[in-house]
Parts: C-alpha cells; sequence; structure tokens
C-alpha cells in the first residue's frame, strides 16, 4: 500500500506502471486485474465555468485517512496492492488532481476496491476545493455519503 499526498503534479499513466514495475518480481503470476481511476480538473461544475482550483488538505489526517481506507479495502477484499496519489495546492485546467490503482487477482475485486477507494475519497477525506469561476472563487459543498 502507498499513499502519496503532495503538491507537485504527476503522470498518473508513469506512475501506475513504475508501481507495477517495481513489484514485479514479488507479483509474478499474481495479478490479473489493475484497475485505475483517474480524477482531472474539468472546466465545468454545477452548471458554472471553472477556471482553476486550489485543494487545501490536513496534513497527517488526511495520509491517515488514505491510510485506512486502503487497509479496509484489503481486508473486504482480496488485494495484492493498492496506490493512492492525490494533490493538493493550486490547479489547472487538465490537471491530474488523484490516481487510485488496485491490483488484484481478478477483475471483480479489483473494480469493486477502486471504486469503494474513490467514492470514500471523494466523501470523508479531509480535502477542500475552493473552485475559480467568472463569477469569482467559491467553496465546494462536500459530496455526501
Amino acid at each position: 500500500m502507498a499513499i502519496r499526498v503532495q503538491k507537485e503534479g504527476f503522470d498518473p499513466w508513469r506512475e501506475v506502471a513504475a508501481y507495477q514495475e517495481a513489484r514485479t518480481p514479488e507479483w509474478a503470476g499474481q495479478y490479473g486485474a489493475t484497475a485505475v481511476f483517474v480524477g482531472s480538473l474539468r472546466d465545468f461544475n454545477q452548471g458554472q465555468a471553472v477556471t482553476g482550483m486550489t485543494l487545501e488538505h490536513y496534513p497527517g489526517m488526511t495520509e491517515n485517512y488514505l491510510e485506512k481506507i486502503s487497509a479496509e479495502a484489503r481486508t473486504r477484499w482480496e488485494l495484492l496492492d493498492t496506490l493512492i496519489i492525490h494533490r493538493y495546492g493550486p490547479l489547472e485546467l487538465g490537471d491530474p488532481i488523484v490516481l487510485v490503482a488496485v491490483w488484484s487477482a481478478h477483475r471483480d475485486a479489483a473494480f469493486a476496491a477502486c471504486r469503494y477507494l474513490i467514492d470514500e475519497l471523494k466523501t470523508r477525506a479531509p480535502f477542500w476545493k475552493q473552485e475559480t469561476t467568472s463569477g469569482g472563487a467559491r467553496w465546494v459543498e462536500e459530496k455526501k455519503p
């Protein structure tokens, strides 16, 4: 399990490939499925054009929560590993914000765990979003579980 919360941008596909390659000798023949979710900043939300966003988080608490949900996923499904990378700070349109990757022997477990992780992250993780719109800055209301 790996968790990173970072200000710097990242290439989600390189992250997945590098993580998987580093574990290939250990995982040889064990995984048959990799489920990946990448969330990026889009140009609209709640009926308004969005030109940028700033993400804030609570250091320490955020990482602990992501570790907790990753551990929960591993108890609910037979998984080899999970990887979560989430950005904070100023973001531009099209920037990857979050990467969730799950490795398992079977696709059902990989899909279910990946969906669980992103749903938990979007509804309960301590991140706060301030969007920039043509009407000015606005805080995004938290998603309900």
